[in-house]
């Protein structure tokens, strides 16, 4: 499974991984994050991908595990359209403590820079 900073910058700001997860299933949450008006990008082990490469998901390009990236300050936005607050107060009605919403929220206070 590929590894990938909880915390990034990206084009200078900081940025935080929602999840990592496989490529089409970011794909998917990509899109629903456009269409709410969250920027997001996707890290292969190998490149950085602002836009959706129809063309490599087509061919047979990297279909593996990516970190799934937002603006730091567009986080709260992202969460909610993905329903991850949601899911937390659902989990704190029944009981549970929510701790596994997403790994963007435990991202401390360090930063990787990308490559």
């Amino acid at each position: 499974m590929a590894t990938f900073e909880d915390r990034v910058l990206y084009q200078g700001d900081p940025w935080v991984r929602v999840d990592t997860l496989p490529r089409l299933l970011a794909e998917g949450w990509r899109r629903t994050l456009m269409e709410g008006g969250v920027v997001s990008v996707v890290r292969t082990p190998f490149q950085w991908s602002m836009g959706s490469p129809v063309i490599e998901i087509e061919t047979g390009g990297y279909m593996g595990d990516v970190g799934l990236y937002v603006p730091e300050v567009q986080l709260p936005e992202a969460l909610a359209l993905l329903g991850f607050h949601e899911e937390e107060e659902a989990g704190a009605e029944s009981g549970s403590s929510g701790a596994e919403a997403t790994r963007a929220e435990d991202a401390g206070p360090g930063g990787g820079q990308a490559g």
